[in-house]
């Protein structure tokens, strides 16, 4: 039956089977595989593992920023390894069009495709959030429960708890019993803290998600529809915080297609 999940700016509708299983193909970009999913597809099986309830999957997205992290850190590369992973952005499209001869099928974002989940599981689910600042995080929970009222949405903790000693925070975790725990404190941390930290009995689906809870929140804005159509939503965000992200995107956009030149030139492993 089709399925209607309202992105940020834009509609996504999709025929799929929302009960069948699709197992993801991958592509190997770097040293890493990483999902090579339509977004219909994408969807399916995602809510897949949160209806199977059992074990773990934990979701993470890769775009050119992770990239640059990963290549610098090889135990940020190990846990990604052990991670299911989207592929987020326009640099992994170039990177695998040089590499591997072709685009990723779909730009799985964790900012769209987070939302389009909650829209396209129709059956209620505990969703918990950790991340931001204390304010954005109650805001986060009060936009994801006007997106999708039939979830129960449940903010455990913000982000600035200390990460070493955090038994309580786990044991609130614990005690939430839910289907999703979305993780929101910036790359690489969110996804290593999730790797030492969390486990089955925490979450069946368990996402890093980066700076979806401020989005979420309302604190940042996304770019106009023009902006991201044209791939220009990292410039957007550069406008907005420049202070914070100028390393990211002047220093880090020319790094990351050096990498793609090296892996390119030296017949590295894509």
């Amino acid at each position: 039956m089709p399925v209607a999940c309202r992105l940020p700016g834009a509609l996504f509708a999709a025929q799929v089977d929302r009960d069948k299983d699709i197992r993801p193909g991958f592509r190997a970009l770097f040293g890493l595989d990483v999902c090579d999913l339509r977004w219909g597809e994408a969807l399916t099986h995602i809510a897949s593992q949160v209806r199977a309830r059992a074990g773990q999957t934990v979701l993470s997205f890769l775009n050119a920023h992770n990239v640059n992290l990963m290549l610098a850190n090889p135990d940020y590369r190990a846990v990604l390894t052990r991670q299911l992973v989207f592929p987020d952005g326009f640099g992994l499209d170039i990177a695998s069009k040089v590499l591997l001869g072709s685009r990723f099928p779909a730009n799985l974002n964790g900012t769209d495709f987070v939302p389009a989940l909650l829209t396209f599981v129709a059956e209620p689910l505990r969703v918990g959030l950790v991340g931001a600042r204390g304010e954005v995080l109650d805001r986060a929970v009060a936009g994801f429960r006007r997106h999708a009222p039939w979830h129960t949405f449940i903010g455990v903790a913000d982000g600035y708890f200390d990460k070493e000693n955090c038994a309580g925070v786990l044991a609130d975790i614990g005690q939430g019993q839910f289907d999703i725990l979305i993780v929101a404190m910036g790359t690489p941390l969110q996804e290593m803290w999730v790797d030492r930290h969390i486990r089955p009995e925490h979450a069946t689906l368990v996402i890093t998600a980066g700076a979806l809870l401020d989005f979420a929140a309302g604190s940042v804005s996304r770019a106009p529809e023009l902006w991201r159509r044209a791939k220009l939503e990292w410039l957007h965000r550069l406008k907005l915080e420049p202070g914070r992200l100028w390393r990211r995107y002047v220093i880090g956009i020319p790094r990351f297609f050096l990498h793609i030149a090296s892996a390119r030139l030296f017949r590295r492993p894509a």
